[in-house]
């Protein structure tokens, strides 16, 4: 049954977030064309999910579409591996000039529609071991391929969007427990084989945030300085001294939450976790009103996307989980990750359109399978 395709709360919950990314970056950048840049980013990205929006997404369902789609991932992530440019130590990035591009972001809708397609046939079968090794196969070929570059944040949502998913679709407690353990095992071999120096510096610094202040743990420092700065109503726009004066780096990006809640205080911050709240809240109610399960548990890996996102940026912001590099949805700086947000919303919508008007606790026992 055809609805409107628009959702007009998640999309007004979504333009104030966008608009306080906008005012923190130009109250500290001044005439740089950063916001300039972000502007036309965001007037693209609004242009794709509007044209999304419109779009009947039930083709995604077809095995061949997603295995295609999977493949040209990893030949993207390859590429990458083979030609890109390194920036900041990690080989991620496309050059094109007046425009960058980083395929791990739009590869993470991928991995999520491949995993939906995976599970709404096989949920109720979860308890399978065979059904967590397929799908983990999945997500750990993109996994490596990202660790190779090196890009551990991202390489980290990869998991967590293969966890949140399997969660989602029912694992047994003791598979849980075996997944737990082997990520351990994957840690430690990390720690010896896999992370470069300064990535091991972070995490120490995170169990000892103030050994090294003046070194790898400057950044967190400093974030936390400007978070606690704002206090309750926050210095004013423009007036956020960690940022200004160039104490807080990356302020465009990993760590313009900090310099937002450093001119905003405790009132602006409170208010943009209502607005992420409004938004994983919308995402969800249109994920669970999908026409089938592949719908369903698109909408629930989009929300588990851009919810460890924000975990992710927030905690390294305020010093309690490490500094990965992760931006926070619809506020960094940087056109690839926001396309490849409204490009999950614009899905989503597409998917709305054919939405089902069954009662709530019928779709939850359907989907759970009771």
């Amino acid at each position: 049954m055809k609805k409107p395709s628009i959702d007009w709360i998640l999309l007004g919950s979504v333009i104030p977030i966008l608009c306080a990314g906008l005012f923190t970056m130009n109250s500290f950048v001044g005439d740089s064309l950063i916001f300039t840049k972000q502007v036309i980013w965001i007037i693209i990205s609004l242009t794709v999910f509007f044209v999304f929006s419109t779009i009947d997404f039930r083709f995604l369902r077809r095995t061949g579409v997603l295995v295609s789609l999977f493949v040209a991932s990893c030949v993207a992530l390859i590429v990458v591996l083979l030609f890109a440019r390194v920036v900041n130590g990690a080989q991620s990035w496309f050059d094109f000039g007046a425009v960058s591009f980083q395929p791990s972001d739009p590869i993470k809708l991928v991995l999520i529609l491949i995993l939906a397609k995976y599970f709404s046939r096989r949920h109720i079968e979860i308890a399978n071991i065979r059904h967590i090794i397929t799908s983990g196969f999945y997500a750990f070929s993109i996994f490596a391929l990202i660790l190779l570059e090196p890009d551990f944040g991202s390489a980290i949502i990869i998991f967590f969007i293969w966890l949140g998913m399997v969660l989602v679709s029912g694992i047994s407690k003791r598979h849980l427990g075996i997944v737990c353990l082997l990520g351990i095992i994957a840690f430690g071999g990390l720690w010896v084989y896999g992370f470069k120096e300064y990535q091991k510096e972070r995490i120490k610094n995170f169990i000892h945030p103030l050994t090294n202040i003046q070194g790898s743990g400057y950044n967190a420092y400093q974030s936390t300085i400007a978070v606690g700065s704002g206090q309750v109503w926050g210095k004013g726009i423009g007036y956020g001294t960690q940022s200004r004066l160039k104490f807080l780096p990356e302020y465009q990006t990993d760590f313009i939450f900090a310099a937002f809640a450093e001119e905003w205080g405790f009132l602006g911050v409170l208010i943009l976790l209502i607005l992420y709240g409004t938004l994983m809240w919308r995402i969800l109610v249109n994920a669970i009103l999908g026409v089938s399960n592949f719908e369903v548990l698109f909408g629930a890996g989009l929300a588990v996307l851009f919810m460890t996102h924000f975990i992710v940026n927030v905690g390294m912001n305020i010093g309690v989980l490490p500094v990965t590099g992760i931006t926070i949805p619809f506020m960094s700086y940087g056109g690839t990750h926001l396309l490849t947000e409204f490009m999950g919303l614009g899905i989503l919508m597409g998917m709305r359109r054919y939405r089902r008007d069954t009662p709530k606790d019928m779709i939850k026992n359907e989907f759970l399978g009771v």
